[in-house]
């Protein structure tokens, strides 16, 4: 895998190296080229692992290669890998159809569409099935798409009018060194980032048919989780909550939680679950779901290992936990 040094990298590691099915050989890094995993994650000592650097030639040995490298850099890469090799892409790169929208959030040249790694939506896991190159979901946009995509393929939802307050930990952020993420500068505060531009929004509105979206992301100050609010106008009488549970009722990952239980992320760290609930706000009369998953798992590193289980015809759930550790 490439990226190996990030926070997504380092989960993704973990979860590799617990995989029944799945070898690692080889692991690579930019400024940690060189160092021993367990000097960069040492959640994984005892995982034998010299970080290399990422150039041609790295995964000539590997069947399956991650890519878990900043925005923008999974292309140049990718090119590089014979197509034989099956790649999961945790970045950008791929995921939107639409070059004008990648230009306008991301900026530069699209680089291409790939398989898009969500395979709850109706029809994507055949499709993950069939393909050597998936383009893994970004992790906000797992947990909106998920809470909202049912309810406007139903028309329950109307596609207009949906806004969304989402709150991520800290580990969304990346690990680079960045003044407004250290400890003295998150602790005891509550902060809005990227109001009403965050990149996430093209692949939402791409996923779910929804045609205009306000999001408005929050700065928690934990470590890893997400908890979405979505709301939207009803375009016809019923029970949204009824309609997610249709949805997901065979979805290993994707969970409905009982009536007047309400999600939130400490349940889901550690897992490749989403937790759901949905109600009627009785003043407004709007649709509101909430959506909690843990940005590291079925926010990125888990999600990109289901995915790659499809795409090697394994059982879906292998080397994933649906239990999240708590406390």
């Amino acid at each position: 895998m490439a990226g190996a040094s990030g926070y997504a990298g380092g989960e993704l590691l973990r979860l590799l190296a617990g995989h029944p099915s799945f070898d690692l050989v080889a692991a690579t890094a930019h400024a940690q080229a060189g160092s021993h995993v367990s000097a960069v994650h040492p959640q994984l000592v005892g995982l034998d692992l010299t970080l290399g650097a990422t150039e041609p030639g790295s995964f000539s040995d590997a069947d399956l290669v991650f890519l878990a490298l900043p925005h923008g850099q999974s292309a140049a890469v990718a090119a590089q890998l014979p197509p034989e090799v099956k790649v999961v892409d945790l970045g950008a790169d791929f995921r939107l159809h639409d070059p004008a929208l990648w230009e306008r959030y991301y900026g530069g040249a699209h680089a291409g569409t790939w398989t898009y790694g969500l395979p709850e939506l109706p029809g994507q896991r055949e499709k993950i099935k069939q393909s050597s190159r998936v383009a893994n979901t970004g992790c906000y946009a797992a947990t909106i798409t998920l809470a909202l995509a049912p309810l406007i393929a139903d028309g329950l939802a109307s596609p207009e009018d949906v806004v969304v307050v989402a709150g991520s930990g800290t580990s969304g952020a990346g690990r680079g060194a960045k003044v407004n993420l250290l400890g003295s500068e998150v602790m005891g505060d509550l902060s809005t980032y990227k109001a009403g531009a965050h990149q996430h929004v093209a692949e939402i509105k791409e996923n779910t048919g929804a045609t205009s979206l306000s999001m408005t992301p929050m700065l928690v100050p934990m470590p890893r989780g997400i908890l979405a609010t979505v709301t939207a106008r009803f375009a016809k009488p019923g029970d949204p909550r009824e309609v997610l549970r249709r949805a997901y009722a065979d979805e290993p990952f994707v969970h409905v939680l009982p009536e007047g239980q309400w999600p939130h992320t400490a349940a889901t760290s550690g897992s490749n679950s989403v937790h759901l609930q949905a109600t009627v706000d009785v003043d407004s009369g709007r649709i509101v779901v909430l959506s909690a998953l843990d940005n590291l798992g079925k926010g990125a590193a888990g999600q990109a290992v289901q995915c790659a289980n499809l795409m090697f015809d394994l059982p879906e759930t292998m080397g994933l936990s649906v239990f999240g550790v708590a406390p």
